[in-house]
């Protein structure tokens, strides 16, 4: 069995690389001169990325920065091809099909920006100016 790092069993790391195998052959459609298609071959590269790098980072503060970069970068992705649709360099089925995988990655890295997004620090309750703490358990 092939090792993984940690980030490849993300389903929201898989479903991004997913979106960039599905762009590139629409890119490579493109002509180059189209800024949409510089801009959406960057933004689907730094959703990869920026996942990756992100759950690499140790501290929940860290973590939940990448994976908001990420976020932005797959809804970046989505602007793109409304773009090219307006451009009628794509059409609406073709592009459809390319949101439906950023809809699925959106969601996916919103939970783990949910679940990072705290500073992951655990605090006992603090007693007020005093007050003693161990006189209300007795």
């Amino acid at each position: 069995m092939r090792k993984k790092f940690d980030h490849e069993k993300l389903h929201a790391y898989q479903k991004a690389v997913e979106f960039c195998a599905w762009a590139t052959p629409l890119l490579e459609s493109l002509p180059t001169r189209l800024a949409a298609r510089d801009q959406l071959d960057r933004a689907s590269t730094s959703v990869v990325l920026n996942i990756a790098e992100g759950n690499g980072k140790r501290s929940f503060p860290d973590r939940s920065r990448f994976f908001d970069i990420a976020r932005g970068s797959a809804l970046e992705c989505a602007a793109c091809l409304d773009v090219l649709i307006c451009r009628g360099q794509v059409d609406l089925a073709r592009a459809d099909e390319g949101k439906s995988l950023l809809l699925e990655a959106v969601s996916m890295v919103g939970g783990l920006i949910a679940r990072f997004a705290g500073d992951g620090r655990l605090e006992e309750e603090q007693a007020g100016y005093g007050e003693d703490k161990d006189k209300d358990n007795e």
